[in-house]
């Protein structure tokens, strides 16, 4: 089975140590590709570098709402100029997030705006951050609509998915999945088409339930396909095929076919 890794911040500290070790246990467990995004601009540089280096890893740019506060204009600036000239495969990972203390929710939608915009001059999906916010981000996009992207995470409702999947998007599951308390996030799974799913680490986050307490790795994406194939009742092989084709046509990998 082949297997693509959405959501993944293998460039980050957590994996400055064994980097490449768990690169070559995800590559054996068939996961084949894997995006990585970032949080800030402070880390474009390595993240690319990253990406060259590692070709079956694909970058995507953004800034975070998270840390709305580190973010500038100069920052905008400087990813707009990137998105048209760096071998980027969406502008992500942006959003919103109205969860954390201090959101600043119009600052943060002041941000994200802006990024749809660029992201729809230079004809790039988006990878969607969004917590307690779905129906703010959903009218932003209808504001300044994009050619498509993930939701990444998607915790929201059945109704709020399909407004997503009617804007183009694919809906992001992972680690979430594996845990039998997850009775809500089994219900969207198996409720929403999996013609719009898509599958996803968020490592070092968000961890799977064999290893709660510890660093999330894209070496167990095989876990998240299982735990999507059960709650669906599907074969597992179909549910790979068709998770990994829906990546590649919202963020039209075609490199990896």
């Amino acid at each position: 089975m082949r297997l693509i890794d959405t959501h993944c911040h293998i460039d980050v500290e957590e994996f400055d140590s064994d980097r490449e070790e768990v690169l070559t246990r995800a590559r054996d467990a068939g996961v084949t590709a894997m995006i990585v995004p970032a949080v800030g601009r402070e880390g474009w540089d390595d993240l690319l570098g990253l990406c060259e280096r590692e070709t079956d890893l694909y970058p995507a740019l953004g800034l975070h709402p998270v840390y709305i506060d580190r973010h500038t204009a100069r920052d905008l600036e400087l990813l707009a100029e990137r998105a048209r000239t760096a071998p980027i495969v969406a502008i992500g990972e942006i959003g919103l997030d109205f969860f954390i203390s201090d959101a600043q929710p119009e600052r943060q939608l002041e941000l994200l705006e802006r990024q749809l915009r660029i992201a729809a001059e230079v004809k790039l999906p988006v990878i969607l951050h969004v917590r307690k916010a779905h129906d703010a981000a959903l009218a932003a996009l209808r504001r300044n609509p994009v050619c498509g992207g993930i939701a990444h995470a998607f915790n929201g409702s059945v109704e709020q998915g399909q407004r997503y999947i009617d804007l183009g998007f694919k809906l992001g599951f992972g680690g979430m999945l594996t845990y039998e308390r997850s009775t809500r996030l089994h219900r969207l799974a198996r409720e929403l088409p999996l013609s719009a799913l898509v599958l996803e680490t968020d490592a070092p986050d968000l961890t799977v339930a064999s290893h709660h307490g510890e660093r999330n790795s894209p070496e167990y994406l095989p876990e998240c396909l299982q735990a999507l194939a059960e709650v669906r009742e599907e074969d597992p092989e179909f549910v790979a095929e068709t998770t990994s084709a829906n990546a590649v046509e919202v963020l039209r990998l075609e490199a990896w076919k």
